[in-house]
């Protein structure tokens, strides 16, 4: 059995795209394969974009395409490189709307993901999507469930942050320069905090001279920083509104692969960057789904 598959990317945050007709008995395990960066897919799968060299991903991205829609909808579903799955991911959606506008032509998609329905639109290069209503609730996160009141500036594993869902979970610290932080050292202590019962995206933010911000984030099911995380770079902007922190409603987030750009409107959030596609390739087997045994 093979699968086909296309490698797409958002500001440097990369997925292996799979249409959800395609036979796929344990995606979990097909994600954990295909997302290895040493022996995960790879541009010797199909004709790669200049330049490119990845190897595996940062997740998996299963899509349905409905396009009897006007716009034509998507089902997006999320699988980590651990198989773990994630209600929403800003730069995968982006991704996603790109597959379907270039399978219809549309300008316009709607994704459906596990946090809701989302628009987004194709500009060129460029892909805005709809992120919703960032979330500081204790219960919405999620907190600690004895927690009543949002935590917003108080220390966890010895860094001073502030938790928000801005689809998935984050704990955002702001420092001096993310360049120093060692990201790989400090975050695995706050994204497995008693204060995240189902963990927590750690981003670290520092402020640019051009009033942006940098960023850098640990993915909870990637386990390890990625190149961009769009739920991050939302993240950092809601807490910085929230922090008196933000001059306007609009701000450039730089991740360490490339630049996208928060906008607030009416307290909801559109995320937009660029979305590229990469290569395409075939995977020559999948793994077969996990049987349980008896202890």
């Amino acid at each position: 059995m093979s699968i086909e598959y296309e490698k797409f990317h958002g500001s440097g945050n990369d997925f292996v795209v799979v249409d959800a007709d395609e036979y796929v008995p344990d995606r979990g395990a097909f994600a954990r394969q295909v997302c290895d960066r040493t022996d995960g897919v790879n541009v010797a799968g199909g004709a790669a974009s200049e330049g490119s060299e990845s190897v595996g991903a940062d997740g998996t991205l299963f899509l349905a395409l409905e396009s009897q829609f006007s716009p034509p909808r998507v089902v997006m579903t999320l699988v980590q490189p651990d198989g773990s799955t994630a209600a929403m991911c800003g730069n995968g959606a982006r991704c996603a709307a790109k597959w379907a506008a270039e399978r219809t032509g549309a300008d316009a998609i709607m994704l459906d993901t596990q946090a809701g329905t989302r628009r987004a639109e194709i500009r060129g290069e460029d892909v805005t999507i709809e992120m919703g209503e960032p979330s500081f609730a204790p219960g919405e996160v999620p907190l600690a469930p004895d927690r009543e009141e949002p935590l917003v500036g108080e220390s966890v594993a010895g860094v001073e942050l502030t938790a928000v869902n801005t689809g998935v979970p984050h704990a955002v610290a702001f420092v001096e320069d993310v360049a120093d932080v060692d990201l790989e050292t400090v975050a695995p202590a706050i994204r497995h905090a008693d204060a995240f019962p189902e963990g927590a995206n750690v981003t670290f933010a520092s402020r640019r001279d051009d009033s942006g911000f940098d960023q850098r984030t640990y993915e909870r099911g990637v386990e390890g920083e990625t190149r961009a995380c769009g739920t991050g770079a939302v993240a950092i902007a809601a807490v910085a509104r929230r922090l008196g922190r933000l001059e306007c409603d609009d701000v450039a987030v730089f991740p360490p692969g490339g630049r996208l750009d928060v906008a607030f409107r009416n307290g909801r959030a559109t995320l937009t960057g660029p979305a590229e596609r990469e290569f395409e390739g075939e995977v020559a087997s999948t793994p077969e789904p996990r049987r349980l045994t008896k202890a």
